[in-house]
């Protein structure tokens, strides 16, 4: 019998596809509450067909924040625990039973648990970080238009790392997210001293390829006092230095990744990107000493600044070349057998093996 009331709640629009594979990974809670925000696929009648309890409702205009909290007012206030996912996420079968027994020994106000934000073709966990949309029922508000999180409003907040719970995101890349640059821009707008929104409407400058932009919004990030994050601070050093190479101004680019060493030396990212513009200027030696340095970093950080090039293929074929240009055989060698059994049907890669392993011979 369980010992906690367990809620699931979301927001929707056109999930059709999604739907039973959502509804199946929240059928461990008690119950499952969806907003829809205007569907004009077969959503909504998936939904209920399933036994989920839904309401429509359309917003206009349109911020994450207050339909996060519409849903959230779903919930029958006497849950103990509610659960928020998008519906292209799903847990790991068995995460009720471990959140429960962390819960009642802890007696936390919300929990955080492990998250794969994308995986490769070969199904292998990509970016993966900590997040926390699991909470108790009446402390909590989203905030913020976009890239909304959890507002605490009781009296003491507390929050524990549940081991075992595995929530995946499987991205569906066909669906446009043209509204995010505006509402990140209202977000700023509206707290001009958010570290972190200014660090992401920076970023979406970037993605825009808004080059000035994403570089004088994430300049004024690191002006801020409250921007003391070191891996926030790097990520937003390295996207000027990005910004700066594609504007065709090559110093200033490897100044900005050089600071991003610094401020954060032991993330890999800034020493993979830096040498990567190195190698290509052919400059393979400032490459590999770079790529080496990057090598010693072991352990992938659990945090949504990590990046999947630098822990996936790419990182060990790069490195695999420029060793083998700077006659580093050995070094060669072994990072193109990593990145061979990361990558298995590159055919170039495994004709690397054979070009090296043929000059070790000759050597």
């Amino acid at each position: 019998m369980n010992k906690l009331k367990v809620y699931a709640y979301a927001i929707c629009k056109n999930e059709s596809k999604y739907v039973e594979d959502y509804v199946k990974s929240m059928s461990e809670a008690d119950g499952i509450y969806v907003l829809d925000t205007g569907s004009t696929d077969d959503t909504v009648k998936k939904l209920k067909k399933l036994g989920v309890k839904v309401k429509t409702k359309k917003l206009e205009p349109f911020r994450f924040d207050v339909v996060r909290n519409m849903s959230l007012d779903l919930v029958p206030k006497d849950a103990d625990i509610c659960v928020c996912t998008d519906f292209d996420e799903a847990f790991v079968p068995g995460w009720r039973e471990k959140l429960e027994e962390v819960w009642l020994k802890e007696k936390p106000t919300k929990v955080e648990y492990l998250y794969n934000w994308s995986f490769d073709k070969y199904g292998n966990p990509g970016t993966t970080f900590y997040i926390s949309k699991i909470h108790n029922r009446h402390d909590y508000t989203w905030y913020h238009p976009v890239h909304e999180v959890l507002k605490f409003t009781g009296e003491k907040e507390k929050s524990v790392i549940v081991p075992g719970i595995v929530l995946n995101h499987h991205q569906d890349l066909k669906k446009s997210r043209g509204s995010y640059l505006p509402l990140l821009e209202l977000s700023v707008k509206e707290d001009p001293l958010d570290d972190r929104n200014l660090h992401y409407l920076g970023r979406e400058y970037m993605y825009y390829h808004k080059w000035n932009k994403c570089i004088d919004t994430l300049i004024k990030h690191l002006d801020l006092k409250s921007s003391t994050w070191k891996d926030e601070r790097a990520a937003s050093m390295r996207f000027i230095a990005r910004s700066y190479d594609n504007l065709k101004r090559k110093r200033e680019a490897k100044m900005y990744y050089e600071l991003a060493i610094k401020e954060a030396p032991y993330l890999r990212e800034a020493y993979v990107e830096l040498a990567s513009l190195y190698y290509n200027e052919k400059n393979y030696e400032k490459a590999y000493e770079l790529l080496k340095e990057a090598s010693k970093i072991t352990i992938k950080p659990t945090t949504y600044i990590n990046e999947e090039f630098c822990w996936n293929y790419y990182f060990y074929d790069l490195f695999s070349v420029v060793a083998y240009y700077t006659n580093h055989l050995d070094d060669a060698l072994a990072n193109a057998i990593v990145a061979n059994k990361l990558n298995p049907d590159d055919l170039r890669i495994k004709e690397n093996i054979k070009l090296i392993e043929e000059q070790i011979k000759k050597d």
